[in-house]
């Protein structure tokens, strides 16, 4: 079954052009070099589905023409990756849903930050307008979902271990600084791969490009995309020191794959 994959975001937790900067890449012309925080969308079948819900969904969801999805993946609780969680609420309305509550997948650790930080959402007694209705769902393993498998793949994100999603043969592994021995089997065959690849630099909690770069020629997909890229990395001249078969994502990308 072919599936569509569109990037939503692609920048690092502070966005590009990031406040305040004025250097080249925050100055530049080339669309490709302004990213919203870090997300994605799938579509297959009549299926639609979003990896984390930016503060800038809002933004990303204008942009893609998003009228409706059907549930979001959540790799992990920090900020950047959930505080879009609010705007979902036209999206769950029972016009849209046909009264059902969008389900909301992700691993108890996470399930408890989204729970906390949005209390009013899920205590459900809030009485000053309208709330996203949301339903939890808690990962512990792979799962089908509209009939597509659907794998959780451990990171490690500095200090932490938080999730990548396999959907097929495409994986998307945002904020990592290094990738467990054992998450390799759980990769093999693909054709896509989105990996974090933050900057030149060393990091203490996301992985360099040189970093991926290696791990992108172990996992050993046809095709790999950095992302969560921060200002440091100008879109052209980065792609042109890469190895053909790595290149950095942009906002607004499309692929297809088999899912």
């Amino acid at each position: 079954m072919k599936a569509r994959l569109t990037v939503l975001g692609s920048g690092t937790s502070m966005g590009v052009p990031t406040i305040g900067c004025d250097c080249a890449v925050c100055q530049s012309q080339d669309l490709r070099d302004r990213r919203t925080r870090p997300s994605i969308m799938l579509e297959w079948d009549s299926t639609r589905v979003i990896v984390d819900s930016t503060p800038d969904f809002r933004q990303q969801a204008l942009r893609e023409g998003i009228r409706r999805i059907d549930a979001v993946f959540y790799t992990h609780g920090h900020a950047d990756h959930i505080l879009g969680l609010d705007d979902l609420r036209p999206l769950t309305f029972p016009r849209v849903t046909g009264g059902a509550k969008l389900p909301l997948y992700a691993q108890p650790n996470t399930a408890n930050v989204l729970r906390s930080v949005f209390r009013y959402v899920f205590d459900n007694n809030y009485k000053y307008g309208g709330i996203a209705q949301v339903e939890m769902h808690e990962v512990d393993g792979p799962f089908e979902f509209h009939g597509a498998r659907i794998v959780p793949i451990p990171v490690i994100h500095g200090d932490a271990e938080i999730t990548g999603y396999r959907f097929g043969n495409f994986a998307y592994l945002t904020d990592l600084s290094e990738l467990p021995e054992r998450s390799f089997a759980l990769l093999e065959g693909l054709d896509v791969l989105i990996l974090d690849a933050l900057r030149r630099k060393p990091h203490p909690t996301h992985s360099t490009v040189e970093n991926s770069i290696a791990i992108a020629r172990k996992v050993g997909a046809q095709q790999t995309y950095f992302t969560h890229i921060c200002h440091e990395l100008p879109h052209q001249a980065t792609n042109d020191s890469l190895p053909p078969n790595v290149q950095l994502s942009f906002d607004g990308m499309k692929l297809e794959f088999e899912i």
